[in-house]
């Protein structure tokens, strides 16, 4: 997959400038030292880290159409078809009224998760995209699960850059679990290797939605009178809690003191634990929270027909064909 296909999209305009210090090939580089020590167990992947490694699939392929939807209007089924092995196109995605600078984050994270789609197909395969919902109705549906009422207007993570980092904020942070959860499971030196690139530009992108947000705490999100972002991401941290039934592993932008760093601040630009560490969830709690059901044998929310791979077709009681654990064309 080396050579994966990425079809033209509009560019963004990009200042003349004299070469990058960074883009600049130096003779200097290679050779022993440049080499990762060689792994303790010589197993590039084991049989069993395949199924936990191909669940994240069903959230990268959320999160690419999502972010390239929003910047490009377009999404893998233009950018990069090959990748999609098949699958269904995404429901009611469209591109959004961003701001300049909005959008070329979104951008980059959404040609990112072409990169991350790709990396997993061609270390442990992969299966069709599920049939996704990234309509604005169900973004509404999502904030009105989180309030408790159902918010006038229906909220519509499409109109705006402070409603698209709100959206932003419900999908990529599960990300983050769901690889802490992977990792003590796998064993192979290249599933490893995976994980830990993927789990690295995730933990990244939801800081820069989180941080975003947080200068803007304290703000009113129009027209909704009187509720902050800052509520906002409580509630939606909240009622992901309240889905996955596993006590707190989700916290909004600020949290009382003693749920802060060392109990001592109520800033909490990242979600973390006692320790200050990532949080980890089992398919099982990604599922309930991603199907809006609180079951993982429930499908509905963003997977209306259910995720697809192994583990979630197992929870549906619809066995995974063997067939469909495919690696993408070249």
């Amino acid at each position: 997959m080396q050579g994966t296909t990425v079809h033209a999209v509009d560019p963004p305009t990009c200042p003349p400038a004299k070469a990058s210090a960074v883009a600049v090939e130096t003779s200097d580089c290679g050779g022993p030292r440049c080499q990762p020590p060689a792994p303790h167990v010589p197993v590039p992947v084991f049989p069993y880290d395949v199924d936990p490694m191909q669940f994240a699939l069903n959230l990268e392929y959320t999160e690419a159409e999502f972010f390239l939807h929003g910047a490009f209007g377009v999404g893998l089924d233009q950018i990069a078809p090959n990748l999609t092995l098949g699958g269904p196109p995404p429901m009611g995605a469209m591109k959004a009224n961003l701001d300049e600078v909005t959008w070329r984050i979104v951008a980059e994270f959404g040609l990112q998760e072409v990169g991350h789609i790709r990396a997993i197909q061609n270390t442990v395969g992969g299966f069709p995209r599920p049939k996704i919902d990234l309509s604005a109705s169900n973004f509404a549906r999502v904030m009105d699960q989180a309030f408790g009422y159902h918010l006038d207007p229906p909220f519509d993570p499409y109109i705006d850059s402070p409603n698209f980092l709100l959206a932003c904020y419900v999908i990529p942070y599960l990300g983050i679990n769901g690889y802490t959860g992977t990792n003590p499971i796998i064993d192979g030196y290249e599933t490893k290797h995976l994980l830990a690139g993927l789990l690295g530009v995730e933990a990244g992108q939801d800081a820069v939605f989180r941080a975003l947000l947080f200068e803007r705490k304290s703000e009113t999100v129009p027209p909704y009178k009187g509720i902050t972002v800052a509520e906002f991401t409580d509630r939606i941290s909240a009622a992901r809690n309240q889905l996955g039934k596993c006590g707190v592993k989700d916290e909004g932008l600020t949290v009382p003191p003693e749920l802060g760093a060392e109990g001592r601040i109520c800033t909490n630009v990242l979600s973390a634990d006692r320790d200050s560490l990532s949080y980890a969830r089992t398919p099982e709690e990604l599922l309930s929270i991603l199907y809006l059901t609180g079951d993982e044998h429930v499908p509905g929310g963003f997977f209306p027909e259910g995720a697809n791979g192994k583990i979630a077709r197992e929870f549906l009681r619809k066995p995974f064909a063997a067939g469909d654990n495919k690696a993408p064309a070249n």
